[in-house]
């Protein structure tokens, strides 16, 4: 059953049409990749599925609901956490700050709560900071729960990230270029994470440029380019795909491929 559907999905940015006419499904505890080269609207789909862009036209179901307008806090309280290709974590603030921080959308003290420090806030508190300590070992930044995200490596940060989107209980997970900047080993880490993601019950939708990690770990690839969807289905079906082939390496370049 599909836990996320794009139906019809088009954005413009005045005369530039950035997506035109997507649609497609992401089903319950599957692995989604979106591919396609620079500037194909990956990113822009994204942004108007989270409620960072308003869509022109179509609309967004999550399970079932449509979710088409509503703000991004409202979206990740549904259930839908995602990751940015450049990473947006609070460089001064420490790593288990930063996942309290995403725990925030689900906590249950109101502002006056935690401004008299009632039970409900201390008990909301304790919740959070369990919670962001288990995501902390879970992801192996046990050790950097005091140190400054900006003092983290790369690699580290881009987990901090994750650990941050994990923290508000979501059903399913965006990435957006999660392994850019990985070196061979990351990666690696990288796909044995978001396999194990998976087999805890979690969705993912992600974005990526590196082939490999993508074919080993999607169950289907959905495939952009100028804003328009081309294909999508299997990884050996896509990767075998005269439209894709042409689209990454050129016109003609199928031909080229077939004749050599």
């Amino acid at each position: 059953m599909a836990l996320m559907e794009i139906n019809n999905m088009v954005k413009r940015f005045g005369g530039l049409m950035a997506v035109n006419d997507v649609s497609f499904a992401v089903d319950s505890r599957e692995i989604v990749s979106m591919i396609g080269p620079n500037g194909a609207g990956k990113t822009t789909a994204f942004n108007c599925i989270t409620g960072l862009y308003p869509i022109t036209t179509g609309d967004v179901l999550f399970d079932g609901r449509s979710i088409t307008g509503q703000p991004p806090h409202r979206i990740t309280r549904l259930g839908i956490a995602r990751t940015f290709q450049n990473i947006r974590l609070f460089s001064f603030m420490t790593a288990l700050d930063n996942v309290m921080v995403g725990a925030h959308s689900w906590m249950s003290a109101h502002v006056w709560d935690s401004v008299i420090k009632s039970p409900r806030a201390r008990a909301d508190e304790r919740r959070v900071t369990d919670r962001a300590h288990d995501l902390l070992d879970q992801l192996g930044l046990s050790r950097y729960a005091g140190a400054y995200a900006r003092e983290l490596p790369y690699g580290l940060q881009r987990r901090l990230e994750i650990a941050r989107a994990l923290a508000t209980q979501p059903r399913i997970l965006l990435l957006d270029e999660p392994a850019a900047g990985l070196n061979p080993q990351e990666k690696k880490e990288l796909m044995a994470l978001i396999s194990r993601l998976r087999e805890e019950g979690l969705t993912i939708f992600l974005i990526e440029h590196d082939m490999r990690v993508v074919m080993e770990i999607s169950d289907r690839i959905v495939v952009l380019d100028h804003g328009v969807k081309i294909t999508e289905g299997r990884p050996l079906e896509v990767r075998n795909n005269p439209q894709v082939i042409e689209a990454y390496l050129g016109h003609g370049a199928a031909e080229r491929m077939a004749d050599a």
